[in-house]
C-alpha cells in the first residue's frame, strides 16, 4: 500500500509557507470526531497541534453537575474519538512527514 495524492480522507486546508493546516476526517463520517492538525515552524523547531471540538454528552450529565464538577475539579474530562482505515492512517502519516519536512525547508530558506 502507497499513500495517495490526493489523500484518502486528508484534506488540506491552508499553506503558509511556515504552515499548513489539514483536515482529518473520521472514517465514520461523524463531523464530530474530526480532527484539525496545524504543522507549523516557529524560530527553533517543528511543531504539531491537533485540535478537536468535544462536546458534552448533555444525555449523562446535566448542566449543574457539570458546573459542580468543574467548580470542584476544575476540569470536565471529554473524549474523542478518530477512527481511520489503512489508507488513510497511511496518508495521515505521510502528509504529516511531508508537512514537516516542507515547513523546515521554508524555516531554513526564509530564516524565520
Amino acid at each position: 500500500m502507497k499513500a495517495q495524492k490526493p489523500a484518502e480522507g486528508i484534506l488540506k486546508q491552508h499553506d503558509w509557507g511556515k504552515s499548513k493546516v489539514y483536515q482529518v476526517i473520521c472514517d465514520c463520517g461523524q463531523s464530530d470526531h474530526t480532527h484539525t492538525v496545524w504543522v507549523e515552524a516557529d524560530d527553533c523547531n517543528v511543531s504539531v497541534q491537533i485540535y478537536v471540538d468535544v462536546k458534552s454528552p448533555s444525555w449523562s450529565m446535566n448542566r449543574f453537575k457539570q458546573i459542580w464538577t468543574l467548580l470542584t475539579t476544575g476540569y470536565l474530562r471529554h473524549e474523542t474519538a478518530l477512527s481511520m482505515s489503512n489508507q488513510q492512517a497511511l496518508n495521515y502519516a505521510e502528509a504529516l512527514k511531508s508537512a514537516i519536512k516542507d515547513v523546515e525547508n521554508f524555516r531554513k530558506k526564509t530564516n524565520v
